[in-house]
């Protein structure tokens, strides 16, 4: 059984994980194998931290032994995923684990800036460390369906994507929640991204992607009007659209996780996961320009 360890509580999702890892107040088909969450570091926040302490709280419940500091889930824990709503924290708190060897989960976003996300990837490299970092959408099971659907449809030409885009100056542009349609985009496009165009209002983002390929991608965040998730998928034989409703995202991304701890095999190219912080960060530099296209 693999130790897991947690890194900052101002996220819903250091209780949902410890549920599904540890069998703990989910249905059984909701139950993922092979990791059980032992400690954490509640943390602090600078984005929720009234979320801290009741999140701590439900953790010692479930009988999560909790530290006072990061460093001291060193020693007790075989991985560790960092939970840090905001993505600038990353950095710093998944260092240590990064240099120990320890493979190591960075919720999303991966970084606020690229050099953040490379100061991570170096350590990951240097050290051998398995790193990973995503938005549980991407394992959405009707996302994974749009990809099977390649072997009978061929390739996927273009992607439209719509997510819920709430704002937080501590994650700008689609840091904070429209992070969750640009990695079901990336699911679905690939890596490749040349430039960015980004009209914003204060009810939406309207984002297109140029590949290198010559292939587009769009992305609507939504804060006006009923949000979600869902997508449209174009291939080179047909189309495939839904609407994702339910949380199996989160069951089916812990089990590629736990494969990553156990294997460290990464299932996400570190450039992958590099280029969706810049693609946020070109799609915020054209929503300043009106909407002028920003390279990547």
């Amino acid at each position: 059984m693999i130790r897991v360890g947690l890194v900052d509580f101002d996220t819903s999702h250091v209780v949902a994980f410890t549920q599904r890892l540890n069998h703990i107040d989910v249905p059984i088909e909701d139950r993922v194998n092979g990791a059980k969450i032992v400690a954490g570091c509640p943390g602090d926040s600078r984005i929720m931290p009234e979320r801290i302490g009741p999140y701590a709280a439900k953790l010692r419940s479930y009988g999560v032994h909790l530290v006072g500091v990061p460093a001291e889930l060193i020693g007790r824990v075989d991985a560790v995923m960092i939970e840090s709503q905001q993505g600038a924290r990353h950095a710093e708190r998944a260092a240590p684990f990064l240099k120990a060897r320890i493979p190591t989960y960075v919720d999303k976003p991966f970084a606020e800036t690229t050099r953040q996300a490379d100061s991570m990837i170096r350590l990951a490299e240097r050290h051998g460390t398995p790193l990973m970092s995503c938005s549980s959408l991407r394992y959405d099971p009707e996302v994974q369906k749009a990809l099977a659907l390649r072997q009978r449809n061929g390739r996927i030409v273009s992607a439209d994507v719509w997510t819920t885009a709430t704002l937080h100056t501590g994650n700008p542009g689609l840091l904070h929640y429209g992070i969750h349609g640009v990695e079901m985009l990336y699911a679905l496009m690939g890596a490749g991204c040349r430039s960015v165009r980004c009209v914003s209002t204060p009810g939406a983002d309207l984002v297109t992607g140029y590949w290198n390929d010559g292939r587009l991608g769009s992305l609507r965040g939504i804060r006006d009007g009923e949000g979600g998730f869902g997508f449209a998928a174009h291939y080179e034989k047909g189309h495939y659209a839904a609407v994702i409703q339910g949380a199996a995202f989160y069951t089916e991304m812990l089990k590629v996780v736990v494969a990553m701890f156990a294997s460290r095999r990464e299932p996400i190219p570190h450039r992958e996961m590099r280029e969706i912080v810049a693609f946020i960060a070109a799609a915020r530099r054209s929503a300043s320009a009106n909407g002028a296209a920003r390279t990547l």
